[in-house]
């Protein structure tokens, strides 16, 4: 009864940041105290002896992104003209996997919280930055305005992050979590103890 109550918990996270309420959220506060055991058991992990990183691999943009975007790409000449083969910000999406990949180095379960959340941020930034570089030449194929290319973009960049905050936890057993890398983990492991 006590995960499922977890999880509900979990779930009203993302909610609350889309609110705009945001205070606490990320800095501390619910999803902070909602992912530091996973974070500790990740690092646990990683200390073990024989725990080895192994060799980076990325989809660029998890989630079946990248892989949809290319079927539609080559389904429909004129998508792919305005908006290339592979979604636009996969370079965003290969630099967060990088972080995800190796945890950034942390050394402790604060640092991996930290380094995510940054890596997270980062993601959402490079997204905006992609769009601020294409932003008139889509205004004119669409012939909407600037502002409206931006707000696109802005969703996007937010429902990435949202996706990647909610989705992309450590020891979750997904291959997009964070620490991907290492050996995966259970959050199951810490017993009755957390």
């Amino acid at each position: 009864m006590r995960h499922r109550n977890v999880l509900a918990l979990a779930m009203l996270v993302p909610c609350h940041a889309v609110s705009g309420q945001e205070s606490g959220i990320e800095s501390g506060g619910i999803s902070r105290a909602l992912e530091m055991p996973a974070h500790r058991v990740l690092i646990d992990t990683i200390a073990d002896e024989g725990a080895e990183l192994a060799p980076f691999e990325t989809d660029g943009c998890s989630g079946g992104l990248s892989g949809v975007w290319r079927l539609v790409s080559a389904q429909l000449p004129d998508f792919a003209a305005a908006h290339q083969a592979a979604p636009p910000w996969e370079s965003c999406c290969v630099t967060h996997d990088r972080a995800y990949h190796d945890i950034t180095g942390a050394q402790d379960a604060n640092a991996s919280y930290d380094a995510r959340l940054q890596a997270d941020a980062a993601l959402r930034s490079c997204v905006v930055q992609t769009g601020e570089t294409r932003k008139a030449r889509l205004a004119a194929h669409y012939e909407v305005d600037v502002a409206t290319v931006e707000q696109a973009y802005q969703v996007i960049a937010e429902s990435m992050y949202l996706a990647v905050r909610f989705g992309g936890g450590p020891c979750s057993g997904l291959p997009w979590r964070w620490g991907y890398g290492w050996p995966d983990c259970s959050i199951l492991q810490l017993g009755g103890a957390e």
